[in-house]
């Protein structure tokens, strides 16, 4: 078979799969099998065989950890904290409650590496009191849904830690290059909210007090160090990623237990429940997805692929444009972490072939799948949002639409200005970054 028919009864299989409401992850290890039959040099085994491979990496042990590390956070009541915070920097704006959600969906960010750990943990506190304060239900919704974005852009971050690791990208570099792109969508979204408050009459807060914001500062000071220490260790060169994602555990039950003393021993197995369920999930997406990609790779999918794409003649700009497109259509329909390994893998050789540096790459990538987790079908932001805020996902769609179009034209900037993206990695980590 050549590379066209396997891709036909891959993507052509995976889809029906997924249209019958398969679990995308059983759906992907499904696809395979039919070509593991019909090809006479493939044998079923070679599918456990395959994802077997994909978890023997040091770095997965990340994924867990950090999920853990979010739960821990949400558990210890870090969230009030960065609320008062946020409150007291933006509440007095147009549409406070609103910037607070971002702002705190920024800071959050910077602590879990999640966004539905972000969707769950700040959606449950703001979603109702934005609701009570007189906002729509849709625009709580959509704000919250789509600021939790930021969880898998700004640093740390699960998604780029499962990137690096997959395609041996400095996962430092890709931290670096994730603060520019995450506070410009942030920015976007304070200015959507500005429109929606003026237009819509939203409430304002009365301006803190220049102690209230110390005050409000000092109470999330140790929180908001957890970025410092996940990313300094990093790119500093103290520890690797995944014993990073080991200290932020430690650091958060440091927090939870000792200094906060917001959670008790008794509440420990149920946050090690919830984080070890989340984590099993997304790793046998990952081992599914690992067999589907090493099939793409055996039958030269990704090497036909970047021949037809060279006969396009597309740039820099164009490919990443292509790219962009390519990642925000499967993430409407299946989980980053999987997209990653199937689309990730495949248009790799495909930007290499045009000169697109790897980070650059990485960071259209994960830009783009996290939009994907706000937009339907699959949307599980929006879905976590929405059913926190008691209303149909529907029902929000035509303000989340409203706040993604800016959203989108950070995207294109990023796309077409890759030495700005890269300037902050090229300027601490030089030696790792060309």
């Amino acid at each position: 078979m050549g590379p066209g028919e396997v891709a036909a009864i891959l993507f052509g299989v995976f889809a029906v799969l997924v249209i019958l409401r398969v679990p995308v992850a059983f759906a992907l290890a499904l696809a395979v099998v039919p070509v593991f039959f019909i090809e006479d040099r493939l044998t079923p085994s070679l599918l456990l065989r395959e994802m077997f491979k994909s978890y023997n990496a040091f770095v997965l042990l990340a994924v867990p950890f950090f999920l853990l590390a979010a739960n821990l956070m949400n558990a210890a009541g870090i969230t009030d904290r960065l609320v008062r915070l946020a409150t007291a920097l933006v509440g007095h704006l147009p549409g406070g409650l609103g910037h607070v959600n971002v702002v705190v969906s920024m800071l959050f960010a910077g602590i879990s590496g999640s966004s539905t750990a972000d969707a769950a943990g700040i959606g449950s506190l703001l979603i109702p009191q934005m609701k009570k304060e007189g906002y729509d239900s849709s625009f709580s919704v959509a704000i919250t849904a789509c600021s939790s974005v930021m969880g898998v852009i700004i640093p740390p971050s699960i998604l780029m830690v499962v990137w690096g690791g997959l395609m041996s990208v400095s996962i430092g570099g890709l931290f670096l290059a994730g603060v520019l792109p995450g506070v410009l969508i942030a920015a976007s979204q304070m200015i959507t909210v500005y429109i929606f408050a003026k237009r819509r009459g939203y409430p304002v807060y009365v301006r803190s007090t220049f102690i209230e914001l110390m005050v409000a500062a000092a109470s999330a000071s140790l929180a908001l160090m957890t970025p410092l220490i996940i990313v300094g260790g990093i790119v500093g060169g103290f520890f690797t990623p995944t014993e990073a994602s080991v200290v932020a555990v430690v650091y958060s039950l440091l927090l939870g237990l000792v200094i906060y003393r917001s959670v008790s021993l008794r509440d420990l197995p149920r946050i090690f429940y919830d984080s070890g369920r989340f984590a099993a999930i997304s790793l046998f997406c990952i081992g599914t997805a690992s067999a589907f990609g090493w099939c793409l790779a055996y039958f030269k999918i990704p090497a036909a692929l970047v021949d037809q794409i060279a006969a396009m003649g597309l740039g820099v700009v164009g490919t990443g444009i292509m790219v962009a497109l390519a990642f925000l259509l499967i993430g409407m329909f299946i989980d980053a972490i999987p997209a990653i390994i199937i689309l990730g893998t495949v248009l790799y050789p495909v930007t290499q072939h045009v000169g697109m540096h790897p980070i650059h790459f990485a960071i259209i990538g994960v830009i783009s799948l996290g939009f994907g987790l706000v937009t339907p079908p699959y949307g599980l932001c929006l879905l976590i949002a929405a059913a926190v805020g008691e209303i149909r996902m529907v029902d929000a769609l035509r303000d989340v639409a409203i706040v993604l179009i800016p959203m989108l034209l950070v995207l294109l900037f990023v796309i077409v200005a890759p030495d700005a993206i890269l300037a902050l990695p090229r300027w601490i980590m030089p030696k790792f970054i060309e």
